[in-house]
């Protein structure tokens, strides 16, 4: 039994859920985002809460159960509210500016890298004095903005000895100590 797949979505207010056949639209505040899924899931609308009902107990049908009801989740959240991540570039001489939606950084390389983010991601730098550059992505689609996130923060990855790179607002580094430690 799923218990995550069980749970009803509870539909804030202002957003509308139109189910045709295997396809789901959420409309929202903040924009609208469609999904289609597996045509053996029931999905029922009751008393403003979604519930994704699975046909049999068969082993793929339990492993989407709770896939589809966290995926229908994440848009319901994303049309309501959205998504933001925002990234920190730690190095001397790392610098991100944003024109429209090319993202160019200077990442310690032989040449800045320009990246062009998808229209349906907000994407901002901000570079105060004596701070790190800060990206910041905003959307409605959960799954792109991670996506992004994940591809900028590849471009340049944080390594352990003085942790210089490109990482998450508030993660966590373990650092090491490195040879002078041995003596």
């Amino acid at each position: 039994m799923s218990r995550v797949g069980n749970k009803p979505i509870a539909l804030p207010q202002g957003v509308e859920v139109k189910v045709d056949g295997s396809t789901i639209n959420v409309k929202g505040t903040k924009g609208n985002l469609e999904r289609t899924i597996d045509s053996d899931f029931d999905i029922t609308l009751e008393d403003g809460s979604l519930t994704v009902k699975r046909p049999t107990d068969q082993k793929r049908h339990k492993a989407l159960h709770g896939l589809y009801r966290s995926l229908i989740n994440n848009m319901v959240i994303g049309v309501s509210e959205g998504y933001k991540k925002e990234l920190e570039l730690v190095g001397v001489g790392y610098k991100a500016v944003t024109q429209g939606q090319i993202l160019e950084m200077n990442l310690g390389y032989s040449h800045n890298i320009f990246m062009e983010v998808p229209t349906e991601v907000k994407v901002s730098a901000e570079t105060l004095k004596g701070k790190n550059p800060i990206v910041t992505l905003e959307s409605t689609d959960k799954e792109l903005v991670g996506e992004v996130a994940a591809k900028i923060r590849s471009l340049r990855k944080i390594e352990p000895y003085k942790g210089k790179g490109v990482r998450f607002v508030g993660e966590i580094i373990r650092r090491k100590a490195g040879k002078t430690a041995a003596k």
